[in-house]
């Protein structure tokens, strides 16, 4: 479960973070982007977070995930489609000539420090 290297990542770069940030409070909470494309499972994530976790200074901090989509946008007749998975043609048309924009980012987007 390669979640597991991500949430020890997570945990160093917060702690980096709020290090160079100074600042003084305990994490009370994360929040998260990972796209559904992103090849990272939120609820593994999760998994992983509350085993490696409570033994850390983040320990009782809340981890928050949103999960965007991706969109398929189709070239040929405009379509914009939400997608769940990887296409290689649009789900409308048929099309090949595809881009698939969003859904793949894995962001550290906020980090709330206790007063």
């Amino acid at each position: 479960m390669h979640e597991l290297s991500i949430v020890q990542a997570l945990i160093d770069q917060v702690q980096r973070e709020v290090k160079r940030s100074r600042g003084s409070g305990r994490v009370v909470r994360l929040d998260l982007r990972i796209g559904r494309l992103s090849g990272v499972c939120p609820d593994s994530l999760r998994f992983a977070w509350d085993l490696l976790v409570p033994e850390t200074p983040l320990a009782g901090a809340e981890l928050c995930i949103a999960e965007p989509p991706a969109v398929c946008a189709c070239a040929d007749c405009g379509a914009r489609t939400e997608l769940d998975d990887l296409a290689l043609c649009c789900p409308e048309c048929g099309s090949p000539n595809v881009t698939v924009e969003g859904g793949q980012e894995m962001l550290l987007q906020t980090i709330e420090l206790e007063d």
